[in-house]
């Protein structure tokens, strides 16, 4: 078994305390180093929520865990308190279900990537990971997808 693989499977094991405080130390990190790159603080945050939304959008579904995750991101940007329904049916509506509609995200991530410090992006490989291990499960699809995202 590879040590991915074998990363994966700690992951997707992670206790309820391991995992949010894992998940609040890697975006302590994350969120300010993607602030300074960019002209604005603002932007920096983008970017982070764009990672966190590709990682969910990985397998092509949005499992209650996730939407858990991403609620309050939800409930900032639509400025509503959104319930599951409606999250799944913006997932769908905005084609996250679909690689090809989160795909200038990904090529923007991608270059992105390529731009930072190997320490920055080893922080948001593990933050994608986790985001991927949030209903205690990592797919195929979400494996392939982080894969990608390390080559």
């Amino acid at each position: 078994m590879s040590c991915f693989n074998i990363l994966c499977e700690v992951l997707e094991r992670l206790d309820d305390d391991t995992y949010n405080a894992l998940m609040e130390e890697k975006s302590s990190r994350i969120i300010p180093a993607l602030s300074e790159i960019t002209a604005d603080g603002l932007s920096g945050v983008q970017i982070y929520v764009d990672f966190v939304i590709c990682a969910v959008a990985a397998d092509g579904k949005l499992t209650e865990a996730e939407y858990q995750l991403i609620k309050p991101i939800l409930d900032l940007s639509l400025e509503a308190d959104v319930g599951y329904g409606d999250a799944q049916k913006f997932f769908y509506d905005n084609g996250l279900d679909k690689p090809e509609g989160y795909k200038q995200s990904m090529d923007y991530i991608v270059d992105l990537l390529g731009l930072v410090s190997q320490e920055l992006k080893d922080d948001i490989v593990l933050l994608c990971m986790l985001v991927c291990a949030v209903d205690g499960e990592m797919s195929d699809e979400e494996r392939e997808w982080i894969q990608q995202l390390i080559e």
